[in-house]
């Protein structure tokens, strides 16, 4: 079936995808800062750093401000509780799995050790 609608989990995690993309995060952490300086920043070109800014953008996790001729970035107020959320709950879910298999193997070798 084809999806009309992105959910937000979907944009953010496929905007974290991309190494460059976190590294803009990273940097973001550490102040606002312009296109420009994400540019020369990341070795890349204007247009390249419009593109990865735009992806960010689109997830929520940057927001952009033109004054003038400068367009500078900054971390997007609704940070990543959401997706905290989520992974943490198939943390949980892979935590007790692997706590099942640790039983089942210990049995195993209690069963192994009994012949």
């Amino acid at each position: 079936m084809v999806q009309y609608l992105t959910p937000p989990l979907d944009l953010s995690f496929t905007a974290l995808s991309d190494a460059t993309r976190r590294g803009i995060i990273d940097q973001l952490g550490r102040g606002d800062a312009s296109i420009t300086s994400l540019a020369d920043k990341f070795q890349m070109t204007l247009t390249g750093m419009k593109k990865h800014v735009q992806v960010l953008e689109r997830a929520g996790l940057v927001v952009t401000q033109k004054v003038g001729r400068v367009r500078t970035c900054k971390l997007g107020e609704r940070g990543l509780k959401a997706e905290a959320e989520w992974i943490e709950a198939h943390r949980k879910l892979f935590e007790a799995r692997f706590e099942a298999l640790d039983e089942i193997i210990s049995e195993m070798q209690q069963e192994g050790s009994d012949d």
